[in-house]
């Protein structure tokens, strides 16, 4: 039973202010914003925020909720306040960040070759074998410099000034780099004067660093300046906007699949000027759709026999194929243990304590004290099949408690945790909303890549601690100080 766990439940700590501390104090890295808050005139920032939401319509910044109507024309808020780390802060992220996205390479890796982890018992093996995201195609298969994570979204929540969790390892195909982008980009439009007052570490150099990633890890037979390609599902995909939008920044061609075409196991891309040779996919397309010859045969969105090619070594998918073992929110409750087991190291940001529903004891505990704590499916994504239990009706609860006895081992519960707020702006002036990050971290096969900061995600109304656009949340920017 994880010890920290039982000592939050029950309890409803004060949230940590990244503004004003836990004694009120104004913290140094939000000192000049205070200050330039209390010069502006009241109307500045709601005269700004929509100037913000006018850019981001002209610009086109939408996402898709699937199964609204208007999820065509629906664009993620944006919030004008910054969220600041300090430079030390961010030391310690990017240490952490390291070592956890390592920990997943070798953790995916062993899975699908010599399954040392597995046979030490360090995790269960049904959590492996029988999970409907472990990849049997990939068993033995090699991937360029063992890399199989080159992308990968770590969400991050803090609790006080010196503790940061990973919530979630996003090791797919994880999105919102675009959102990042633009959110510098339009807050350096709206607010020079405050950028003057700080010094900003750069985001808008991601793209290079993404494109020298993707070009590092190019395949042996790759010609000295690889083909990159973005494959997307097609326009009516929920994140079709950052697809194009980061195509366009790397300066490569966005396709889908009936624009790809294999031959001798080697992909090509059909162009004007005929088939041009394709050496790395970045690829936003699920394991399911990628090659009807594969995987799902009725899919249209992938490539007849892009496995194949893969196999033979003449293409490199980014992500690899099998990833999603690693973003399992089971498999994350062992990462401390698989940490140990593969680095000899204790994690430099620490798991937010999980219970997994799939062991009695643990089960037992989470459907005594449902009403404290917060259950998500393991499979789940986007805020969707979760449960936070204090927000919770009485029906809801019962479902829930319903959906444990039938099928314990598709959920995880953790504890409610008070996540730290930043000052956002609101209706009425400013006020703490409840945040959390996504710094997205590179592997190529040189080094790792990590821009400073990420995308903050923001839960817009008061009392909230559901960041998720498709649930109602917001973005900011997160500046990181160059000290």
């Amino acid at each position: 039973m994880p010890a920290l766990a039982q000592a939050a439940v029950g309890a409803a700590p004060v949230p940590f202010d990244e503004m004003s501390g836990a004694d009120g104090a104004i913290r140094a890295a939000y000192a000049q914003l205070k200050a330039w808050l209390g010069e502006i005139p009241p109307d500045v920032l709601d005269h700004r925020r929509r100037e913000a939401e006018l850019l981001f319509r002209r610009i086109g910044i939408t996402f898709a909720v699937y199964g609204e109507a208007e999820a065509q024309e629906r664009l993620i808020p944006f919030d004008v306040l910054p969220r600041i780390l300090s430079g030390s802060e961010w030391a310690t992220l990017r240490r952490g960040l390291e070592q956890r996205v390592k920990t997943l390479n070798l953790f995916i890796k062993d899975v699908y070759s010599k399954r040392e982890v597995l046979r030490a018992g360090v995790i269960p093996e049904d959590l492996v074998f029988q999970n409907p995201v472990f990849r049997p195609e990939m068993n033995g298969q090699r991937v360029p410099h063992d890399i199989y994570v080159f992308i990968a979204g770590i969400d991050i929540v803090r609790v006080d000034a010196d503790t940061f969790y990973v919530l979630e390892d996003n090791a797919r195909t994880p999105s919102g780099v675009s959102y990042m982008l633009e959110n510098r980009e339009v807050m350096l439009r709206l607010f020079p004067e405050l950028f003057a007052r700080y010094r900003v570490a750069p985001v808008e150099n991601y793209p290079d660093e993404l494109l020298a990633t993707l070009k590092s890890v190019a395949p042996a037979t790759a010609a000295a300046e690889p083909t990159v390609v973005l494959l997307t599902p097609g326009v009516h995909n929920s994140a079709y906007y950052e697809h194009s939008f980061l195509a366009d920044k790397l300066g490569i061609e966005l396709v889908e699949g009936s624009d790809l075409a294999i031959k001798d196991e080697v992909v090509y891309m059909r162009t004007t000027e005929g088939l041009k040779r394709v050496d790395v996919i970045y690829r936003r397309v699920d394991d399911d759709f990628l090659d009807p010859l594969a995987f799902r045969p009725d899919s249209a969105l992938g490539v007849p026999g892009l496995m194949s090619a893969y196999m033979a070594g003449n293409v490199t998918l980014a992500n690899a194929v099998g990833t999603g073992i690693a973003d399992d929110k089971a498999v994350y409750s062992y990462m401390p243990e698989l940490m140990k087991f593969y680095l000899g190291e204790e994690p430099i940001l620490k798991n937010v304590p999980t219970w997994r529903c799939r062991e009695p004891d643990h089960l037992a505990y989470v459907l005594d004290r449902l009403d404290e704590l917060v259950v998500k499916e393991v499979h789940g994504s986007g805020g969707y099949g979760m449960l936070i239990g204090p927000a919770a009706d009485k029906t809801t609860l019962g479902a829930f408690r319903d959906k444990l006895k039938y099928d314990p081992r598709g959920f995880i519960a953790q504890p409610t945790l008070a996540l730290s707020t930043c000052p956002t702006c609101v209706d009425h002036g400013v006020a703490p909303r409840h945040v959390d990050l996504r710094p997205f971290v590179l592997t190529g096969g040189d080094r790792v890549r990590i821009v400073p900061g990420g995308l903050t995600r923001v839960a817009l109304k008061e009392g909230s601690l559901v960041v998720n656009s498709s649930q109602g949340g917001g973005t900011k920017d997160t500046w990181v100080l160059d000290e």
